[in-house]
């Protein structure tokens, strides 16, 4: 139960919750903490925030206060990879990133979470690559009190979930094997510009590219190097080149004949609908289209991570990727701190 007094009658109660003092521009945050035995110096400085009235507190067998609350569910929130250390500051606590990885929420169960009112759970977006104690997600109890009922529907749906509506999970250092098609840069009519960027990309996410080949437009060679590089222990293979409709392009259907499976060919994203991913002996073959050589991000930087977390990529995640597929080319990339793939 909660009970209005004026603040003159607070004096010598604790304060039922943190009262927040906001100086643009300057600080937003705890003026006073819960559990402040209010005193009479306190008076003006209440009087300045605009506060008139206090909260007495007298929790019924039935409610629970919002720090307590909120503790509650950030732990049935938290999967592997996020945790929290901090108490709760205005019945908030932040969830931070306990190790560098992939963010992955559980979006279908936050918005149930989120559903049942008076609880509440904002995180950043899923498949977003983040670092050590970074924050990734805030949640709290809404009112000052919630009662034990809502709390118990608000824990269980948050671990309806087995693994975590909030993972981190770990990227893997991957050996990466390269093939480059297409005569015109085997014979050397053009100069190959693929090299250099799928070098970086690789090693910005802490790969290794094993080697790099370049191969004619030649379905038996195609798959011969891919084999090669399964043999060799590739963790992940890139090709380029080789994607679009035109007749002489063949990797993807070399890799067919190398025995790929589960191969998927087009995406929902602008640039990089000729994109393709397929899996060789269980290794994942990420083909990148032309696109790659002139755009700064393409589809290829958000699938790959997601690869490097182990998961298994299928239609359904590419077909995904179409809300916020659209690549406004600015004059100057800042992805990820874009629309892009979110």
């Amino acid at each position: 139960m909660i009970q209005v007094v004026r603040i003159e009658d607070a004096v010598g109660h604790p304060l039922a919750h943190d009262v927040t003092e906001i100086r643009p521009g300057e600080f937003k945050g705890p003026a006073f903490h819960r559990g402040h035995i209010l005193s009479c110096r306190d008076l003006d400085h209440l009087r300045r925030l605009g506060k008139e009235h206090l909260y007495i507190l007298k929790p019924e067998g039935d409610e629970v206060h919002e720090d307590d609350a909120a503790k509650a569910i950030a732990g049935a929130l938290c999967g592997e990879g996020v945790g929290w250390h901090d108490a709760p500051r205005e019945g908030k606590i932040l969830l931070r990133a306990t190790r560098d990885g992939m963010l992955k929420v559980d979006v279908t169960v936050l918005n149930r979470f989120n559903a049942i009112g008076e609880v509440m759970c904002a995180t950043r977006h899923t498949h977003t690559l983040v670092k050590r104690g970074e924050e990734v997600a805030a949640t709290r109890a809404i009112p000052l009190l919630i009662s034990r009922k809502t709390l118990e529907a608000a824990v269980s749906e948050a671990r309806s979930t087995d693994a975590g509506v909030l993972q981190v999970l770990p990227l893997k250092r991957a050996e990466v094997g390269v093939m480059i098609t297409g005569s015109e840069v085997f014979y050397g009519r053009i100069e190959d510009k693929f090299q250099p960027i799928i070098r970086k990309k690789v090693t910005d996410l802490g790969g290794h590219v094993i080697d790099v080949v370049f191969l004619p437009d030649d379905d038996a060679l195609i798959a011969e190097a891919a084999l090669k590089f399964v043999e060799r222990g590739a963790d992940i293979i890139v090709t380029t080149g080789g994607m679009s409709v035109d007749p002489d392009d063949r990797t993807r259907f070399a890799l067919a004949q190398a025995g790929a499976v589960d191969m998927v060919y087009g995406s929902a994203v602008l640039p990089g609908a000729m994109f393709m991913i397929t899996y060789l002996k269980g290794i994942p073959v990420l083909g990148i289209p032309a696109c790659g050589i002139f755009a700064t991000t393409t589809v290829f930087d958000l699938i790959y991570p997601r690869v490097l977390t182990g998961e298994k990529i299928t239609r359904r995640e590419i077909a995904e990727l179409g809300h916020g597929g659209l690549c406004l080319n600015c004059r100057k990339c800042v992805y990820p701190m874009c629309p892009f793939g979110k």
